[in-house]
Formats: C-alpha cells, structure tokens, sequence
C-alpha cells in the first residue's frame, strides 16, 4: 500500500490493481475482446512493457491513459500493475486520454467526435482552438463533429457494415433522415467504396426534383438568417445542432434539431 502523501509524482509504481478506477474522460465505449486477450497473454509472457498513467482522487487512483492495458492485465489475473503518478486536472487528463487514442487510432470515427467534442465544452473554447490544441485544422474537427448529426441507430449501422467515415460524411449531404439510412443500406447492398458513395449521393442530389422556391420578404429573410447564425454558434461550441427547411405553398418551414445532454452522449 502506498502512504497517501507520498511525494512520487512522475515515477513507476507499482499500484493494486483494484484500487485504480476508470477514467470518467474515456470515450471509447467499444472495446475488442479478442484484441484484450491477446495483450493479456503478452503480457503473461513479457510483462507489461508501457506502464498506464493515473492520478491519485482519495485513497484510489484515476486511470489517466491505457484502457486496454488495465482491461488485458485484470485478465491476465495481476494483482498489482505499474502506473506512473500524474498530478493533472480535469483538463488535462481527458485531453491525455483522447490525445492517446487518436494517436493510435483505436476509437471509431463516432466514438472521436464524441470526445472531441466533450473536449470542447471541458474546454469551454471555440472549434479554433480546440482544432490547435488537437493538433488537427479546423475543418478536420467540424467535419468529424459533423458525424454526430447521424441518429445512433445509423452510427451503429456504419460500425456493424464497417462503413468509413468518408461513407457517414456522404449521407449528410442529404437532408431527410430516411433518405441517409436507406443511402447507407445501399452503400452496403452495392458494395460500394467512398468514392462510390459520393458519387452516389450527387446522383440522388441532382436527380430530386427541384423544388419552387417561395419568396421571402425581408423580415422573414431576416428572421431566417438569425436561426442560421444561432445554429452555427452552436456547432461552433461543439454542439451538433442542425436545421431542416421545407418549402410548401406559401409558407416556409425551419426545424432546429439540438441533442441533448444525454442524446449527445
């Protein structure tokens, strides 16, 4: 047992296994089983070679980094795992742990954008500076904030068929929700490569018959430019609102769709 004052921040130790707690930052929700039991038997064999990296909260420790390490040495049986002790606040420890797995690109493309955008809001700063931060240009980021316009039933549907995030970015070129899924199922029943897809997509774009615009007098233009610049904020603070517009006779039709904090997660 370590004293709880000790002064080792920085170094290898050797901690109980069960006093080491998950991250809360983790945004990593699925993990392969098979890929765990396969380090779990190297590290039977050659110990583990990368210590994980925690912080200390009470009589516990925090996981900072290495999920899968902690995962594949509880089922290697270890009773004690080197870590190395960390002193970082919140900030610091989700963006470690984000940073950890985009590096090795372990998180699905819907699992990234979620943490990124978790980022943003811990964060509390604008796309920009998140985009620096990550190490990554601003339309990277959006566009990866983007996916998460997709309903989980389609997020699940491009990680079942192994659809890429070239795929995913395709369908949100089309406005109506049924329209996306039934693109992805073709994706799927074709066969189809991203490219494939895009391609696919400025078909269905080009090919819907063009609706008859209805004029706007300007308060309404006015009215109408103002949900716009309010949903951009939103996008911009990592929120993944959208709108929807529809045209009928004489009237003009805008849906703002804004997640909440539970259907964000």
């Amino acid at each position: 047992m370590l004293p709880r004052k000790t002064k080792v921040k920085g170094k290898v130790l050797s901690i109980p296994i069960d006093r080491i707690e998950p991250s809360p930052f983790q945004a990593r929700t699925r993990f392969d089983e098979r890929e765990i039991a396969q380090l779990a038997l190297s590290i039977v064999e050659n110990g583990l070679l990368q210590p994980v990296s925690v912080r200390r909260r009470g009589d516990k420790f925090q996981l900072i980094a290495g999920e899968r390490r902690l995962r594949a040495c509880k089922m290697a049986h270890m009773k004690e795992v080197p870590a190395i002790l960390c002193d970082y606040q919140d900030t610091q420890t989700a963006a470690l742990g984000l940073l950890e797995n985009i590096q090795r690109q372990n998180l699905n493309p819907f699992e990234q954008a979620r943490g990124i955008r978790e980022m943003v809001q811990l964060w509390g700063c604008t796309q920009e500076e998140a985009a620096k931060r990550l190490g990554m240009t601003q339309p990277t980021l959006n566009n990866k904030l983007r996916l998460l316009m997709l309903t989980q039933e389609q997020q699940l549907f491009c990680l079942e068929h192994k659809l890429t995030e070239r795929h995913a970015r395709a369908v949100l070129r089309l406005e109506d929700p049924e329209l996306r899924t039934k693109a992805l199922q073709q994706f799927v029943r074709q066969g189809m490569n991203a490219r494939q897809a895009d391609a696919y997509v400025e078909r269905l774009l080009t090919s819907a018959p063009k609706k008859r615009s209805v004029p706007m007098v300007r308060d309404v233009r006015i009215f109408v430019n103002t949900i716009n610049k309010a949903v951009r904020l939103m996008v911009d603070a990592g929120v993944p609102a959208s709108t929807r517009k529809t045209e009928g006779e004489g009237f003009v039709e805008y849906t703002v769709h804004i997640p909440t904090g539970a259907a964000q997660r």
